[in-house]
């Protein structure tokens, strides 16, 4: 297996938006950023992943691109970026910039030109097709974030793609002069000095010529079979290597919804010329009560199971990236773990063990190392994601379900929950902002604060700060073979990972009753390199308190 500086890294995810405030204005910018690179120098981190920072009206908070090569208004400067690039590096941090090239915003230049109706060179830019039926979308497909991924352009007199919102029209990636524009600006970023990208659903930018009906599934078709793992994905992305990713050090991660492993080992296999690695769903997706909402724990066998499958299917052909959640997602320990006062700080630790002990490289989104948790929101008024606001809409004020059954389930798996501003103190807002916050501050930000948790040795943020040196000491840690065992345990997540005579015990419960585990012979009176609990690890028998974790290491 290669050993490479991105396997042996831990990343960091910032939303710049709920990120910090250098201004005043309420919204998260670049000299903020700047500004807490120093926190994050000392929690251990070598590589931040920026979400878009790009030029966007923001109907999707920045992944609704309009200019690829400015910097957002309310986000400073080209200037303020370069400072915050090389303040970044001048502390070792690498910078990835988060690439959005399955769709722009329709405030782009190109489809602005391409919705127009006289021929020009920009008139395929864009998926555009004639309606049918007196003047239907051309196919029943649902959009990801509600209603029909067709939108009808008056100024053209035809339909456009849009996976997501309407004004993020899907881009044509089988013109060779978009995949040239991608490359083009991807080349840019390379020579300003960025350390690579994040690639925002590129398993979706390669569609089928045809597109016919989808398979309805609660209330549109399913776009999936014709715009997911496409027919030339691979022809595309070989090509973006070639022209862009080869010529530079760079780090890439595709996001890639609707993999599988095998897909995964074309995507990020170590010959495969494409990417480092890709983000799978399969432990944050599935299907809720009402689409992919819920207020339903996950099962942990069905967590084993599945983080279990990605672990060994992977090991020696691709490498895997490992997550509990991001700005996507709701909050790690609110959904795996147990955010009450009494165990959020054990189970917010036990899951840091359980992820950063795998084999893959580590994303912490921003406040997972506080331990932050998901937002008692009160109201619809309170969402400010698109996502969110459109199903409320679509299975609320339609009548299809009522607002008592609706409402623990959004707000359960919101996106909002990621999006609120970072806890820095207990001072007004946080300290995230001197002005009103774009989004509300969690109100619980007097108890878990990154002021607090620094000042305290035994908090969750340094509970990471350890986690991410036992990586950099260990190279079992990186690269050991995982094995799972008692995988039909309900309570208890137990793995080795074994490298040349270096061998892990990793032991973390899921649960607030009290259980007892029976050591592994070869592990009786091994060095224990963390713990989360204050307990003995030299008998046989363990009596784990709750939330318990701890990892046992021998030579």
């Amino acid at each position: 297996m290669k050993h490479t500086w991105w396997k042996e890294s831990v990343i960091y995810q910032i939303y710049p938006r709920s990120f910090m405030d250098s201004n005043g204005d309420g919204i998260g910018d670049l000299k903020g950023i700047t500004s807490r690179l120093d926190y994050l120098k000392e929690l251990g981190i070598d590589v931040i992943w920026l979400s878009p920072v790009y030029q966007s009206p923001n109907d999707d908070n920045g992944y609704d691109i309009s200019d690829y090569q400015a910097i957002m208004e309310e986000f400073g400067t080209m200037e303020d970026f370069d400072e915050m690039l090389a303040e970044a590096h001048k502390r070792g941090i690498r910078i990835v910039m988060d690439l959005v090239v399955n769709h722009t915003s329709d405030e782009h230049r190109w489809f602005v030109e391409s919705r127009k109706k006289e021929d020009n060179p920009y008139h395929d830019y864009y998926i555009w097709r004639e309606g049918k039926d007196g003047n239907q979308p051309p196919n029943n497909w649902g959009g990801s974030f509600g209603g029909s991924a067709w939108q009808y352009d008056e100024e053209r007199g035809m339909y456009y793609l849009h996976l997501f919102s309407k004004k993020q029209p899907d881009l044509n990636w089988d013109n060779p002069a978009v995949r040239k524009e991608v490359f083009d600006m991807m080349t840019w970023w390379c020579e300003k000095g960025i350390d690579g990208f994040r690639m925002d659903v590129i398993s979706m930018i390669s569609k089928t010529k045809e597109m016919p009906d989808g398979e309805v599934h609660d209330l549109y078709g399913d776009p999936g079979p014709y715009c997911v793992n496409g027919p030339n994905i691979h022809t595309y992305l070989r090509e973006m290597n070639e022209k862009v990713l080869s010529k530079y050090d760079l780090i890439t991660v595709g996001e890639t919804p609707g993999v599988t492993p095998e897909l995964a080992k074309l995507y990020a296999g170590e010959d495969t010329h494409e990417l480092n690695m890709v983000f799978q769903f399969d432990h944050v997706g599935g299907n809720g009560k009402y689409g992919k909402w819920t207020d339903e724990k996950v099962s942990l066998t069905f967590l084993k199971g599945i983080l279990s499958k990605w672990q060994t299917e992977l090991y020696g052909t691709a490498w895997n990236s490992l997550y509990w959640d991001n700005h996507d997602q709701p909050r790690a320990v609110s959904r795996f773990g147990n955010d009450s006062p009494k165990y959020r700080e054990a189970s917010a630790k036990m899951l840091a063990t359980c992820l950063h002990m795998m084999q893959g490289t580590p994303y912490i989104y921003q406040g997972e190392e506080l331990g932050m948790t998901n937002y008692p929101f009160q109201t619809p008024a309170d969402f400010r994601d698109i996502e969110s606001i459109n199903a409320y809409k679509e299975w609320c004020e339609s009548g299809l379900v009522s607002h008592e059954l609706f409402w623990p389930c959004i707000t359960n798996i919101s996106r909002d929950n990621a999006r609120t501003p970072v806890q820095w103190d207990d001072s007004e807002n946080a300290g995230f902002t001197t002005g009103t916050p774009w989004i509300q501050v969690n109100p619980n930000y007097k108890e878990i604060n990154a002021k607090a948790e620094v000042a305290d040795p035994n908090s969750v943020f340094h509970y990471y700060r350890k986690l991410i040196a036992l990586r950099k000491k260990y190279p079992v840690v990186v690269y050991g073979k995982y094995e799972l065992l008692l995988p039909e345990d309900e309570e208890l997540f137990v793995y080795t990972r074994t490298c040349e005579d270096e061998k892990l015990l990793v032991v973390c419960s899921f649960t607030e009753q009290e259980r007892t585990i029976e050591l592994p012979e070869e592990f009786i009176g091994a060095e224990c390199i963390i713990s989360n609990m204050d307990n003995s690890y030299e008998q046989k028998e363990v009596t784990l308190k709750p939330y318990e974790a701890f990892v046992l290491y021998r030579k």
